[in-house]
């Protein structure tokens, strides 16, 4: 989920290999498109700079993968060198005199492929719904404590003004480690919907990840649950606030938030009511084979190829959710991407070092605690648990929670419950960002300037509006 479902640098690879001394700070984000036979895939290389050198990260928004680590980033002579073992991947490009493109080539398993990068300045230039200060209302950086995980979280908690007391929600970001303002992209839609909403007399709670930007913890460690954890420490942070009215305190997840709201609704009575928006209704194991069948038909990838990487993926999440432990997993794996990658046996020490770091690095990807829960659990388990006014909105033309599989999985799993206040709306043309979009393919999120649409907004405020004013 971009703001989603995190997809794992595995897909990344299936689909590309079936078919890749300046004083300058080159600190930013570039901007390419690799050409593979008649597919184009745009890439965007983000770098940060250290006290040493450089870090850098990769993202394909046209698969949905964001955050990918370069494990080495060498800038030397206007000369920029990459390589993600994970991916099999190398980079090499020269910097032009303007310090603005680097031109170069993009290597992956014998393959080379040219490919320029350019400083993206779509990414740097603040979206028109941005909100701008000064704001004509309260805000104040706090920390809250989950307790349990001996953690503290940071966040911006938003009032209509210092005194008062306010119905208050907390947002609950997607996969991935995500700020308190669900940055993307340059979009920063968790800004944009707090500021909507704290102009229109409600409270909200926005908070950076565990593990992220200025909250304590280990995020890689974290499971879907632990995150719950912490969503619990932030309404339980509010309820000792004496500007909230602690009985209207509610949540909004969006993508993987979207699943930890009703997780907690039902085990928490003190949560007055959810919004979900684009949450999973159906097991991860089956979401992510839908949401990668669907962003490959957006992009325009041959059929035969996603199919091919659509049965190894499901394969592979199979071994995972059947299996008892991460030992066991650990060799069904092995066992399973030696054949599928074809691996053969060889002499060559150097070459099967390769092959066992390769197969090494996708067992991490698919065996860690986050994907391990998140292939087995199954929201309606705990959907069909909740109690409190329940709001869903999905996006028509989101490809990560498809809309109308996981629309459906949630009214089967209220009808359930018996919970007669729940509202589910598909809103036409809308994508997983909730922006009104063409394809709702993840490579037009950067382009778009639209943020949130305003029709998706109103239909959260208004319906927030009648749950504080009817109880």
């Amino acid at each position: 989920m971009t703001r989603h479902l995190r997809t794992t640098a595995l897909c990344l690879f299936f689909l590309l290999c079936t078919i890749p001394s300046f004083c300058q700070d080159i600190s930013g984000s570039w901007a390419g498109t690799l050409k593979i036979q008649n597919i184009a895939l745009d890439l965007i290389l983000n770098i940060k700079k250290t006290d040493t050198g450089y870090t850098a990260s990769m993202d394909s928004p046209d698969q949905g993968a964001r955050g990918i680590p370069v494990s080495k980033v060498a800038f030397e002579q206007g000369v920029l060198q990459l390589s993600i073992p994970a991916i099999m991947m190398e980079y090499k490009g020269t910097l032009n005199v303007g310090g603005d493109k680097f031109s170069g080539t993009f290597s992956q398993r014998g393959q080379t492929i040219p490919l320029d990068l350019e400083r993206d300045k779509t990414l740097t230039k603040t979206k028109p719904q941005t909100p701008k200060t000064p704001y004509p209302y309260y805000t104040e950086e706090i920390t809250f404590e989950n307790k349990q995980a001996g953690i503290k979280l940071a966040g911006t908690l938003s009032m209509p003004s210092q005194k008062g007391t306010y119905p208050a929600v907390v947002l609950i970001s997607g996969s991935g480690p995500q700020d308190r303002d669900e940055t993307i992209l340059g979009h920063k839609p968790f800004l944009v919907l707090a500021d909507f909403l704290t102009r229109n007399g409600f409270a909200v709670l926005r908070y950076d990840d565990r593990g992220t930007a200025a909250s304590g913890g280990d995020f890689k460690a974290a499971t879907s649950r632990d995150f719950a954890d912490d969503a619990l420490a932030a309404v339980q942070y509010l309820g000792k606030r004496k500007e909230i009215n602690k009985k209207q305190i509610g949540l909004i997840g969006h993508s993987e938030g979207g699943a930890i709201a009703p997780m907690l609704a039902a085990q928490s009575a003190n949560i007055g009511f959810i919004v979900m928006l684009a949450g999973p209704a159906m097991p991860g194991s089956e979401l992510l084979l839908q949401q990668q069948k669907a962003i490959a038909a957006a992009e325009g990838i041959p059929e035969a190829q996603a199919e091919e990487a659509n049965r190894i993926n499901s394969a592979l999440y199979d071994i995972v959710v059947r299996s008892k432990s991460e030992e066991e997993a650990d060799k069904e794996l092995s066992a399973y991407l030696k054949v599928a990658l074809k691996l053969q046996p060889t002499n060559d020490s150097a070459q099967r070092i390769s092959q066992d770091a390769t197969v090494r690095n996708y067992v991490s990807e698919l065996n860690n605690p986050w994907i391990r829960f998140f292939l087995k659990y199954n929201p309606a388990k705990d959907i069909a648990k909740v109690q409190c006014p329940v709001l869903a909105l999905y996006g028509e033309k989101d490809v990560q929670v498809p809309a109308k599989a996981n629309a459906e999985a949630l009214k089967e799993a209220m009808q359930q419950s018996k919970n007669e206040k729940v509202s589910i709306l598909e809103l036409p043309g809308l994508n997983h960002l909730f922006q009104e979009a063409n394809t709702g393919a993840p490579s037009e999120y950067a382009t778009i300037e639209q943020t949130f649409s305003p029709k998706a907004m109103n239909e959260i405020l208004n319906w927030l509006r009648y749950q504080v004013n009817h109880k």
